[in-house]
C-alpha cells in the first residue's frame, strides 16, 4: 500500500500574528482565539486539545481530550487516574497541550506541569455531568485490557439498576488535572509557508517573555 501526498497544497492566507498587536501575558491571546475560533462555528468542538505524556516506557503518547476550564493559572482537563495518561503524568508531570484550529489556520503549543485538582473541584465538575456519562466513569478501567465490548456495556446494566433514581459519586480514581503552562506557541498560517510563530515564556519573575521563532 502507497499512496504519495507530496502534492497536498494549502494557501494560508487568513490572518497574521504581530508582536505590537498581542498582549503581555498569553492567556489573553488565549482566551480571544479561543472565542474567535468558538464564535466561527467551523470545528466541533473548539475545546478538543492534544495531551502528549510521557510514560514509564519512555515513549511519548498523545491523545485527544475536551478543555473543560481555563483560567489565569492555566487549564483544566477530567481523566481517569489510573489511565495510562495518569500514570505517565504520575511519573512525569510534564506535558505538552496543543490545540489546532484549521479553520482559522492556528496552532498552539503549550508545555506545562500538571497537578490533580482539588476533590471539591472535581466532585462539582463530576455532579455536572449526564448520568450515564458518571455511570461510564465507574465502568471504564480506562487502559485496562478486556476481553470485548460485552464486559462494558453488563456492567453499565448493573449499575444502571443500582444507581436508577439515585445520585452517583465520584470515583476515587477520577477527577481533573491542572495543567501550568511554562510556555505557550501562538502560530498562525501565512502565505509561502512563513508562518508566524510566537512563543510567550515564563520567567523566574513571573513575567512572560515574548519571542518571534522562524517558521
Amino acid at each position: 500500500m502507497q499512496k504519495d501526498l507530496g502534492e497536498y497544497r494549502k494557501v494560508y492566507q487568513k490572518s497574521e500574528l504581530l508582536e505590537n498587536e498581542v498582549p503581555d501575558n498569553p492567556m489573553q491571546l488565549f482566551q480571544t482565539w479561543f472565542y474567535e475560533v468558538d464564535n466561527q462555528n467551523t470545528v466541533d468542538e473548539a475545546n478538543a486539545m492534544s495531551v502528549a505524556t510521557i510514560g514509564a516506557d519512555g515513549f511519548p503518547k498523545t491523545r485527544v481530550v475536551l478543555l473543560k476550564k481555563y483560567t489565569h493559572e492555566g487549564f483544566i482537563f477530567y481523566t481517569n487516574y489510573d489511565s495510562e495518561k495518569g500514570h505517565a503524568i504520575a511519573h512525569n508531570p510534564h506535558v505538552c497541550l496543543s490545540f489546532f484550529w484549521p479553520g482559522s489556520e492556528r496552532q498552539i503549543i503549550i508545555k506545562g506541569t500538571a497537578e490533580k485538582v482539588p476533590g471539591n473541584m472535581s466532585d462539582g465538575y463530576f455532579e455536572s455531568r449526564p448520568h450515564g456519562s458518571q455511570l461510564g466513569a465507574l465502568v471504564s478501567h480506562q487502559s485496562a485490557v478486556i476481553a470485548n465490548r460485552s464486559v462494558l456495556e453488563n456492567e453499565l446494566n448493573v449499575l444502571e439498576e443500582q444507581f436508577k433514581g439515585k445520585d452517583v459519586p465520584r470515583p476515587p480514581h477520577w477527577g481533573g488535572y491542572l495543567v501550568r503552562p511554562q510556555s505557550m506557541e501562538f502560530w498562525q498560517g501565512r502565505p509561502n509557508r512563513l508562518h508566524d510563530r510566537l512563543r510567550y515564556t515564563l520567567q523566574p519573575d513571573y513575567e512572560w517573555k515574548l519571542e518571534r521563532l522562524a517558521p
